[in-house]
């Protein structure tokens, strides 16, 4: 990512967030400051901060940052930004010197993630003052995909496919899930992730929990076998996809007609995207055919959600969510059917919204596919 267009962002921010109501936005590490500056790390007891004024206000930004971290600065080119740093010792009060740096603020937004001590903190030093959350501010931004964090997608999703094409090898019977995870892990990292984020290998009745880890279940012929997996690579841009797999032998007859609908299902919800319809109906087009068909019930969340530095994220293809999709905005496309204690499917892909309907970011065989075992 480009100096200018890093620049460009906080700009918009600014922007945004005068249109938002609010005077100044407080970032602390996370992803938004990130997606913001190119900084990585955590919050820490100790306070960092970007004071971000908005449009109108005539104070530049400003980084409050502890002295003793400010060397790992040096690669971000900040002055370039025309971001001051600003740095305090352990003997002063960090919270003062983001007043200072306010100007009278009447309204703060605050970053969603900000731990709740730095929260205190500033209400401390700004009793009067109003706080919102940045969230809705910077969701405006980060929700629309340029076409460098479109080509980091789609570069996660080309990788973890790699993954989950060598799937044979590692879905063994007599395996148990947490060395399968293991092995899937070391996979992940293989193909340039820094690092597997979650995998989720749910055989047999654990593939009724979708958000199932790993065990020490053993993998058992004729199993059915929901994979889930994904992770960042060296930009922060993740990669997150789901296929579910048959090992040793064909599954039966009301598996492969109920997997039929999740196909359909996910398939219709993909052909939905397009700019200018809402994300509740592309959760709707996959939610129809899976209730006519009697499994309504089963599929218990929502779609998608979106994906970027964050593997959830904005905008999330629920219903209710009446928001416009517009060219750029990432998210998955993932249906699932549960039955408890007995077995579960879900088929997860990333897609982008285009100009006229939508890309795909992965692109392995969505069928039941049955492994040797």
């Amino acid at each position: 990512m480009t100096t200018a267009a890093f620049a460009d962002r906080i700009r918009r921010a600014g922007l945004v967030a005068a249109d938002h109501g609010a005077d100044v936005l407080l970032i602390t590490p996370g992803t938004d400051l990130r997606y913001l500056l190119g900084m990585t790390g955590e919050s820490h007891e100790r306070l960092t901060c970007l004071v971000l004024p908005a449009h109108g206000h005539l104070a530049p930004p400003a980084l409050v940052v502890p002295r003793l971290e400010a060397p790992g600065l040096a690669g971000l080119g900040l002055d370039e930004l025309g971001v001051e740093i600003v740095t305090w010792t352990d003997a002063e009060d960090p919270y003062l010197l983001v007043s200072d740096l306010a100007g009278g603020p009447t309204r703060m937004a605050v970053a969603d993630e900000m731990p709740a001590r730095h929260v205190f903190g500033l209400r401390e030093v700004f009793p009067e003052v109003g706080q919102v959350l940045a969230g809705p501010v910077l969701r405006e931004l980060r929700m629309r995909k340029d076409a460098v964090e479109v080509a980091e997608l789609r570069a996660a999703g080309a990788a973890i496919d790699r993954v989950h094409a060598r799937m044979g090898e590692f879905l063994q019977v007599g395996r148990t899930e947490a060395e399968v995870g293991e092995l899937i892990t070391a996979a992940i990292l293989a193909e340039g992730h820094t690092e597997a984020a979650f995998v989720v290998v749910g055989s047999g009745p654990h593939g009724a929990s979708p958000h199932h880890d790993v065990s020490g279940r053993t993998i058992e012929r004729g199993d059915v076998v929901v994979v889930d997996i994904g992770g960042p690579l060296p930009s922060g841009y993740n990669s997150d996809s789901t296929r579910t797999y048959a090992v040793g032998a064909e599954p039966s007859a009301d598996i492969r007609e109920a997997y039929a609908v999740l196909q359909a299902a996910q398939e219709a919800s993909v052909a939905a995207v397009r700019p200018g319809v809402t994300a509740e109906s592309v959760d709707a087009a996959a939610r129809e055919p899976i209730t006519a068909a009697g499994l309504g019930q089963r599929f218990v969340h929502r779609t998608g959600h979106g994906i970027g530095l964050d593997v959830h994220e904005e905008p999330y293809i629920v219903g209710g969510n009446t928001l416009t999709l517009e060219p750029g905005m990432a998210f998955s496309v993932e249906p699932g059917v549960y039955l408890d204690g007995e077995w579960g499917a879900r088929i997860e892909d990333i897609v982008v919204v285009t100009e006229d309907g939508c890309e795909r970011l992965n692109t392995r065989p969505r069928d039941l596919v049955v492994l040797s075992g």
